[in-house]
């Protein structure tokens, strides 16, 4: 193997290994962007031939359980 070949073979397997990288951190990317937005798919339940679902509203049970948010104070200097 003389100097020519030795050159392309490191700059091609450099530039696979980097295409190879930016295609894993796309698939990444893609899947994280999927998975926040994505919702179970219901199949074959009562709910999922109910075309317009009822609102659900908390109940005052479920109200009460939720912790008040306190003002935070700012500290004097």
């Amino acid at each position: 193997m003389d100097m020519d070949q030795a050159a392309v073979f490191l700059a091609g397997s450099i530039l696979t290994m980097l295409g190879f990288v930016i295609v894993v951190v796309g698939i990444v990317i893609i899947n994280n962007v999927i998975h926040a937005f994505w919702k179970p798919v219901r199949i074959f339940t009562s709910d999922s031939w109910n075309l317009n679902p009822p609102a659900r509203y908390a109940h005052q049970e479920e109200l009460d359980r939720i912790a008040p948010e306190l003002a935070k104070e700012i500290p004097k200097k």
